[in-house]
């Protein structure tokens, strides 16, 4: 039992590599540099960077992060209306008759936007800061009408589909029958 020799370390070699990386290869003199672009020290007041490690990142200030916020939150609202022209494409090619492609084309065109009306709220929480809420208000807004222009397609699909009762005959169950003003009899005739 004293003969078990301890387990190397179980980390892969990448793990390794990455934490510690191999020396820099200075490159050899018979490889000419690309046009443009010279590898010798540059003299003069100019410093040398170091290219090993890149400056620290800064981190934004709270008016900078509400911008970023802001124009992600932006994207984000007109996303519907990039779907737009795509949808209209689909509904137009897919016909005006009764099949179960259009009719999976309207299901879809009807329940995306009334899901993302929805969510509104769930859309647009993690943008939303104090500082932000006026400017966030518009965003939403604008979000509520990209789905309410989508509704309109699925409208639209449906209506050329003659699905929509818009037209006097779809109505006639609850007509009032009219009353004639005049009866004719025939006459008998031998």
């Amino acid at each position: 039992m004293t003969d078990l020799k301890p387990i190397a370390d179980p980390s892969p070699r990448w793990v390794t590599d990455l934490a510690n990386p191999p020396p820099y290869k200075s490159k050899p003199a018979s490889i000419p540099d690309p046009p443009g672009y010279s590898s010798q020290a540059i003299s003069g007041p100019s410093k040398k960077k170091d290219v090993s490690r890149p400056a620290p990142r800064e981190q934004p200030s709270p008016e900078k992060m509400d911008q970023l916020k802001l124009k992600k939150a932006w994207e984000v609202a007109l996303a519907p209306a990039k779907n737009l022209p795509m949808t209209l494409i689909m509904m137009y090619m897919s016909g005006n008759s009764l099949q179960i492609f259009s009719i999976m084309m309207v299901f879809m065109a009807f329940k995306n936007p009334i899901m993302g009306l929805l969510s509104t709220n769930q859309a647009f929480e993690r943008f939303e800061t104090d500082s932000n809420r006026g400017s966030i208000l518009q965003v939403k807004a604008a979000y509520v009408l990209m789905q309410v222009l989508a509704l309109a397609v699925g409208v639209w699909k449906i209506n050329s589909m003659g699905l929509l009762p818009t037209t006097r005959s779809d109505w006639l169950a609850w007509e009032v029958r009219r009353e004639p003003l005049e009866h004719a009899v025939p006459a008998l005739s031998l």
